[in-house]
């Protein structure tokens, strides 16, 4: 029996003895089905050929990220917390060298997924330290290709979290969420947001899609609602789900500013011809 993971995601699937037929997240329109097809891959096959690169992104933050990249090649955050260590977001491979790391900084208390593109081997994660729980939230719940009893279906607008706060942005997924930890960037706060807001190329805003691989843009709703739901916390840094995306300054105003730029590019066509 094998948890077979999906080449093109990187989501590991339930035991058994075959493939699954299809992989649901790749056929939805957020994600894609390569050109070559469906493939798949196990934990092993991946771990003798990959490794996962840390970087200290800042005090208390280290990125992790499968080299060479792996499925979307996101990357996950082991985050240091006075209520226990976070990893926020997952990857399809646990190794050695990231469990002793992750130990001798005090183990794992919680894992905070996103959304379901990086649930990823969440479940793997989370036997490595125990059965520490998972985070999903509930909207989000049909996504889930391998369960167990660690998994945490939370529900409603945030959750607190190890004095960290899941916020639920929806927008690209119902229940797409970002995680806010205030004790960061020395008191002044971070934002951790996976896809649910992707910070852009120039490191100046972040911008919002149901699909970014098949830019399949949001609606101005969906983006305001976002805005909303993480205006009442104030945070310096943004750390977006890929490498070098990180702000690192004003990331309440640069929100604000990107929802507000983001809007008037949808709604007012003059605005993309100016």
């Amino acid at each position: 029996m094998t948890c077979h993971i999906c080449t093109a995601c990187g989501t590991q699937f339930e035991e058994s003895t075959e493939p699954p037929s299809a992989c649901p997240v790749c056929e939805d329109d957020r994600q894609f089905v390569p050109p070559s097809g469906q493939a798949w891959t196990n934990m092993a096959e991946i771990s003798s050929n990959h490794e996962i690169k840390w970087i200290e992104e800042a005090k208390g933050i280290h990125s992790l990220q499968i080299s060479p990249n792996f499925g979307i090649g996101q990357r996950a955050f082991l985050i240091e917390g006075p209520g226990g260590n976070i990893l926020w977001d997952c990857l399809s491979v646990v190794d050695e060298t990231s469990r002793e790391k992750i130990d001798a900084l005090g183990g794992l208390a919680a894992i905070a997924i996103s959304h379901p593109h990086f649930y990823s081997s969440m479940m793997e994660w989370s036997e490595a330290f125990g059965e520490v729980p998972v985070y999903v939230h509930a909207d989000d719940g049909e996504w889930v290709q391998r369960s167990g009893p660690a998994l945490t279906r939370w529900t409603g607008e945030k959750l607190e979290l190890n004095r960290a706060t899941l916020i639920r942005c929806g927008g690209h997924f119902a229940g797409s969420s970002v995680l806010y930890c205030p004790w960061l960037e020395d008191g002044r706060g971070a934002l951790f947001t996976g896809d649910t807001m992707q910070v852009t190329l120039d490191r100046k805003y972040v911008s919002f899609m149901r699909s970014f691989p098949n830019l399949i843009p949001l609606n101005a709703r969906a983006v305001k609602a976002i805005g909303e739901a993480v205006h009442p916390y104030r945070f310096e840094a943004i750390y977006g789900g890929f490498s070098g995306r990180t702000i690192k300054r004003d990331g309440s105003c640069v929100i604000e500013r990107s929802v507000a730029r983001y809007i008037s590019a949808i709604e007012d066509p003059s605005a993309s011809q100016a």
